[in-house]
């Protein structure tokens, strides 16, 4: 899922480019994790065929719909309410991946060794490593600065160059938000932690199939619902800070930008129909 969420936010050209490469990207990044042996292949790659080819011939002409609306929408003023729509909209659309791919990883998943839990153990330190470097930096000044810099990369690579005005405004939201990297990454290690706990339980206990998906969709919804009310609390919000903050940024958009954005959303929007006519 996160493979598909990757090629769909890329730009214009590259969802085609990234998409038709999608099982093989998907497999590269799962192998990085999991090292699978040879046997262990004969099943993934297969099943990731599989799952992208109901995906294209299911979902990629309603990711196109929602980009009609979307251009729509987007030369209009916004509000914070509107903006958590969107984000439910979206993240809804994960839904019918996880139905879909849970049974596609059921006997990879049971099969994973030992040395292969240890290696995912060994990715998620490296990972976390990598998330302390770009979020947690020592100095507070570095540490806006890296924030306010990847905000304004994901604001112009929908608008187009923001100016002066809308960077410094950025700025200033980001010195009040919410955002706690320190809280994040607690949850991330958590998460990490009922991940590994989880494979080892499908990998030990040689459960039914049927119980080996509802444990990993068990997982899923804890991934979607922390069970941890802090960070529920936390968690919502921020998001409405963060959609509050995005309909402000929209609104401090011009014509000239809007008009950016709809560019780009119909870029995307054309990407997906023509996957999705091109078949498995």
């Amino acid at each position: 899922m996160l493979c598909v969420l990757t090629i769909l936010l890329s730009g214009c050209g590259a969802v085609r480019f990234g998409y038709n490469r999608a099982p093989t990207l998907s497999h590269w990044w799962l192998d990085g994790f999991a090292d699978f042996t040879s046997a262990q292949d004969l099943d993934v790659r297969p099943g990731l065929e599989t799952f992208f080819r109901w995906h294209r011939t299911t979902q990629l002409t309603d990711y196109a719909q929602l980009l009609v609306r979307a251009q729509a929408e987007v030369q209009q003023p916004s509000t914070g309410a509107q903006a958590c729509r969107w984000y439910s909209d979206v993240l809804g659309r994960l839904q019918p991946m996880v139905q879909q791919g849970v049974p596609l990883v059921v006997k990879t998943a049971q099969s994973l060794s030992p040395k292969q839990l240890q290696h995912i153990e060994r990715k998620f330190i490296k990972r976390n490593k990598d998330f302390a470097g770009d979020y947690l930096q020592k100095d507070p000044d570095d540490r806006l600065e890296a924030s306010v810099t990847r905000t304004v990369e994901r604001a112009e690579s929908l608008y187009g160059s923001l100016e002066a005005a809308q960077k410094e405004e950025i700025r200033q939201t980001l010195q009040a938000s919410p955002f706690d990297p320190q809280l994040w990454l607690a949850e991330r290690k958590a998460r990490q932690q009922d991940v590994v706990a989880t494979l080892r339980r499908l990998s030990t206990e040689k459960m039914p199939a049927d119980e080996a998906q509802a444990a990993l969709r068990a997982l899923v919804e804890r991934f979607e619902r922390s069970p941890r009310p802090a960070y529920r609390d936390y968690l919502q919000r921020l998001q409405q800070y963060n959609c509050d903050f995005a309909a402000r940024l929209h609104n401090s958009t011009s014509r000239k930008q809007r008009l950016k954005a709809v560019e780009k959303l119909k870029g995307w929007e054309e990407d997906f129909r023509v996957l999705a006519a091109q078949g498995p």
